[in-house]
């Protein structure tokens, strides 16, 4: 039992070792330059903004087609 207490306090509380786990790999990250974040950042918001009007579009047509067969039976 005596070991068991001895491997407990060398493990340490469960949230300070995640803590610092969470910090030593954080410092071990290379992050990208302002100006590279925010050409990053603008391609994100312009693919997203052609997905979103592609698949509303596609949701449009659909939609039109459904309705179109729904009204003929």
């Amino acid at each position: 039992m005596a070991k068991a207490q001895i491997v407990r306090r060398r493990r340490g509380n469960p949230v300070t070792r995640y803590l610092r786990e969470t910090n030593a790999e954080l410092k071990k990250v290379t992050w990208p330059a302002r100006q590279d974040a925010l050409q990053l950042t603008g391609l994100v918001l312009v693919v997203v903004v052609i997905s979103s009007a592609v698949l509303g579009l596609l949701d449009f047509v659909f939609a039109r087609v459904v309705g179109f067969v729904i009204s003929l039976g």
